[in-house]
């Protein structure tokens, strides 16, 4: 309950917008009675005045009165100029679908209708307006930095980039841009497992935002990849030294429990000059200057000239071609696997947080099991698979496959579901929906056993193809996820659109569980966010009992990780759950 302005220990305050005195007396008289004590009410007839208000002496929510047949739409546009984190509910004279509409979609966070409220319901409409934005002011913040390092991600660099970049066409000044690779990462993964990654990934982070002036910036763009952007560097001497700098600090030990380590890194350095250079050839020219430094070892790092053309230009190609060229066997070699049937599909468990719950479902993950190179992990190939769309082909396979261990199992588990990962290019599948029916018609004791995830950055690329194609999978009877809840950008707005039963909050939050505020508010949004629209909530990435119970105090409903079990062959399932 908003009761007052948070943190502050002052009264909320509700600045009342209406024209009509007698409008304004009968909101206050509600006003007061569902909300007798804490609550300042400031009342104004004028738009122009309650913006003046807002700007000096702000609010916790403003009630904007429509009036008989008004239209709050300009209001609120000039409201939220003035204040765009403070809600702002519209209310209306009569029941108006079109009107409500489109005082949401300018920005209100309700419209009400007069006649149907009372003291106590706008008191409940306001706190659930307040908590709403603020829940999206943390989402808000989460679409545009890395929760496990609290660095801009890939959208802001990008979009830092090519602001720079407009200025740099505007005043002469060239660009730097650096990417970094961590060198080894995957063995540190592997020998001393994801929290260790994930601890390594926060100090290096830490000791980057360290180096850096106020006015650059560096990102995590990806895994174990970082970024840079510079403006004003004198020329590449200098960027080399900033460069080596990097290099230096990534480099000295790192504690990893018990075991201390040095971490190579591999840099690639262009400075852009050229005014016709844009965002991602910049990025492009980076990434390969990187590849050039992890190749030639030493000191790793490598600069180069983005203007630059002729030889060196071919010489920056070559890798780029290697890699085309290299993706192109990775294909035929995935068509064989297909054909040969050598991909398998292992399960890892979830957990219902009830007490004695237990395990209630699988996720089912597929595997290469390669003929030289054994077991392959999905981010080696599912790139390739997307991009030449034996992605389609696959995702079925793995939801036959599925479907046929999870109809055995609920032979002594009858309750237990099975989740299968839903790429972006199936959701663009025009036969999806076709392809899914029968598979769940051919081995589904019911619909519901199956539960299709889709990525947040996959739904926000087409939300209106991605609601079509849930809704018709959901009107067979599948359930639906949002998978890596947080890791993406999707709006607030698109999420409550899409037809979904749960939310899985991104292992990257949950790693970064510990005794700051800071993830905690954040897996508590999504939490909270998630019961708002009434779906379960699944924290994935769970590796630790301390990561479990805060999980679990934060209103988790269910929960999935390492601390239950890794994933398994399918044959591991029964004695799997004989001890859970």
């Amino acid at each position: 309950m908003v009761q007052e302005q948070e943190g502050t220990g002052e009264p909320a305050k509700v600045m009342l917008v209406a024209a009509q005195s007698s409008a304004a007396t009968t909101i206050g008289e509600m006003l007061r009675e569902g909300w007798p004590h804490g609550l300042v009410i400031s009342q104004t007839g004028r738009i122009l005045d309650a913006t003046h208000e807002l700007l000096e002496y702000g609010a916790t929510c403003v009630l904007l009165d429509a009036g008989p047949g008004g239209s709050p739409v300009a209001g609120i546009e000039q409201l939220r100029t003035a204040a765009p984190h403070t809600p702002i509910i519209t209310l209306a004279a009569s029941r108006d679908e079109e009107l409500g509409m489109a005082a949401v979609a300018a920005g209100a966070q309700d419209c009400l209708v007069m006649s149907e409220l009372s003291g106590a319901r706008l008191a409940r409409a306001i706190r659930f307006a307040v908590e709403r934005k603020r829940l999206e002011a943390v989402l808000a913040h989460q679409a545009l930095h890395d929760p496990l390092t609290g660095l801009p991600n890939r959208t802001l660099f990008l979009d830092r980039l090519r602001v720079a970049l407009d200025r740099s066409r505007r005043n002469g000044s060239p660009v730097t841009v650096m990417f970094l690779d961590v060198d080894g990462f995957k063995e540190v993964n592997d020998t001393l497992g994801h929290a260790a990654g994930d601890r390594l990934l926060a100090l290096l982070a830490d000791r980057f935002r360290g180096l850096m002036r106020p006015m650059d910036t560096a990102a995590r763009y990806g895994g174990d990849e970082f970024t840079f952007l510079f403006e004003g560097l004198a020329g590449e001497r200098e960027a080399g030294l900033i460069a080596h700098r990097v290099s230096h600090a990534a480099g000295l030990p790192v504690a990893l429990g018990d075991v201390e380590r040095s971490v190579p890194v591999s840099i690639g350095v262009t400075m852009v000059s050229d005014p016709s250079t844009s965002s991602d050839q910049a990025i492009s020219d980076a990434d390969t200057a990187m590849y050039r430094a992890k190749k030639l070892g030493g000191a790793r790092v490598e600069v180069t000239a983005a203007s630059a053309r002729g030889p060196a230009g071919a010489a920056a190609r070559a890798p780029a071609d290697a890699d085309a060229a290299g993706r192109s066997e990775l294909e035929a070699d995935l068509r064989e696997a297909i054909a040969r049937s050598q991909l398998r599909v292992h399960y890892q468990p979830r957990v219902a947080l009830d007490a004695g719950s237990g395990v209630v479902g699988f996720e089912a993950l597929v595997r290469w099991n390669h003929p030289e190179r054994g077991l392959i992990g999905p981010e080696e190939f599912i790139g390739v698979a997307e991009e030449t769309g034996l992605i389609v082909e696959i995702g079925e396979w793995v939801v036959r496959e599925a479907l046929a261990h999870v109809r055995g199992w609920r032979r002594s588990r009858p309750g237990l579901t099975v989740s299968v990962n839903l790429s972006a290019r199936q959701l663009d599948d025009p036969e999806l929906v076709w392809r899914l029916g029968a598979a769940v018609r051919a081995g589904a004791d019911e619909p519901g056993v199956l539960c299709l995830e889709v990525t947040e950055r996959s739904v926000s690329q087409r939300p209106e193809v991605a609601r079509r194609q849930l809704g018709a999978l959901r009107e067979l009877g599948i359930k639906v996820a949002i998978d890596r809840f947080g890791a993406g950008a999707c709006p607030t707005s698109t999420i409550e659109r899409l037809p979904v039963d749960m939310l899985k909050i991104d292992r990257s939050l949950v790693s970064g569980l510990g005794p700051g505020p800071g993830e905690r508010e954040s897996v508590g949004a999504a939490v909270a966010l998630g019961h708002t629209l009434g779906l379960d909530v699944v924290a994935e990435g769970v590796e630790t009992d301390s990561q479990l119970e805060q999980v679990r105090a934060l209103g988790c409903d269910g929960a999935q990780g390492f601390l239950f079990s890794a994933a398994i062959p399918g044959a591991g399932v029964d004695e799997l759950l004989a001890r859970h």
